[in-house]
């Protein structure tokens, strides 16, 4: 019988900053991923860590988990780039919004945070649409990887430099401790974190029926590469970004802001539209997002949501290839009425992580450090 210490169950960044926080604290760590190598939600996303968007004491695990990052994307010879983002404001209530969440998060102000002219705007970047432009919040804090890269760099230097053994293909059956049932034999350990995202059914399934879960479809877009050597410089955004990260939510000002977009772009607000821009390691630009909410989701991405995103995109951004060379969609668990994450212990040695929704890539890492300094 195979031996370990601890099994993760899911190779996608909450099992990995699972594996991570294990080894760390000198286990032998066994993980288990269904498919040959990690497909999901970890790999189709902007590849943002986004503590800008977190509120509270998220923002905090938010930024631990960045360091974290750093430190891993430099292990393993990653592509990093701490650019910082740009919310940008082209209409009054937005540059309300912006103000207002400056005067009332003095962590945000600590770290940096500031608002900018259109001219400091000019300064810092050369995509941004000009016309129009009243101000943006500066944020510091923000760094991109590239998904694609990351996922599998870390699942790497996880192996190589933390003795981490990675069992790709390979599905877990079932679990009843000290013995944990897997597609290539069975594995005696005495903890399991179960991280399995998307797949969150297979295992403990009454867990996931009682907290709520859902799963979000969001469809994206991806340019070819852009001219040798241009640089994005800071991810940017705008409005329709206030309406969805939490960070803003406790703004009061944000109410005329969605009534204005309620009357003006229905259409996007319908399909949870807010536009993101980052860059990949090799330059192309991705562009996205929309959200729509439910227990399943039909196959098929609409050209009509692809084509919303884009029109948005356009009004703040200019790059000088835009033609799309990517199109797809990925799925990820969500928690209804905003928490943060699902940590649930079904059975004494388990511990299931899930539903940390769109902001996996942000607070992982931060999260998985905190999960083990209690339960191991």
């Amino acid at each position: 019988m195979n031996r370990a210490d601890v099994a993760v169950v899911g190779g996608g960044i909450v099992g990995l900053a699972h594996a991570l926080a294990v080894a760390r604290r000198g286990a032998r760590v066994v993980l288990f991923e269904r498919d040959e190598r990690a497909v999901g939600a970890s790999l189709r996303n902007f590849g943002l860590l986004w503590p800008i968007g977190q509120p509270g004491d998220r923002y905090e695990r938010a930024l631990r988990s960045r360091e974290i990052w750093l430190e891993m994307a430099r292990r393993a010879g990653l592509w990093c780039a701490e650019v910082g983002s740009l919310h940008l404001a082209y209409h009054a209530d937005e540059q309300a919004v912006l103000e207002e969440f400056l005067d009332t998060t003095p962590a945000a102000r600590e770290r940096g945070c500031r608002l900018l002219t259109p001219a400091e705007v000019a300064d810092a970047s050369d995509v941004v649409v000009p016309e129009g432009l009243r101000a943006a919040l500066w944020s510091p804090t923000e760094v991109n990887v590239d998904p694609r890269q990351a996922i599998p760099g870390v699942a790497a230097a996880l192996a190589r430099d933390f003795g981490v053994e990675l069992r790709f293909g390979t599905a877990v059956r079932g679990i009843s401790l000290p013995h944990v049932e897997t597609t290539s034999g069975t594995w005696r350990v005495d903890r399991v974190f179960v991280c399995s995202g998307n797949e969150f059914q297979a295992l403990y399934p009454e867990v996931f029926a009682d907290s709520g879960i859902r799963r979000c479809k969001l469809q994206m877009l991806r340019t070819g590469p852009q001219p040798a050597g241009w640089a994005l410089g800071p991810t940017l955004c705008a409005g329709l970004t206030l309406l969805h990260y939490q960070s803003f939510a406790h703004c009061t000002s944000l109410a005329p802001l969605r009534q204005r977009f309620g009357d003006e772009l229905p259409f996007h607000r319908e399909h949870g539209i807010h536009v993101l821009v980052s860059q990949t390691a090799s330059g192309e630009v991705t562009i996205g997002d929309s959200h729509a909410y439910g227990d399943t989701h039909d196959p098929f991405e609409h050209e009509a949501v692809n084509r919303a995103i884009l029109d948005y995109f356009e009004g703040f951004a200019a790059i000088p290839r835009p033609a799309i060379a990517e199109r797809w969609h990925g799925v990820y668990p969500s928690l209804p009425d905003g928490r943060a994450h699902l940590v649930v212990d079904p059975e004494p040695g388990v511990t299931v992580v899930n539903g940390l929704g769109g902001a996996g890539m942000t607070l992982s890492f931060g999260l998985a450090d905190d999960t083990v300094s209690q339960e191991v």
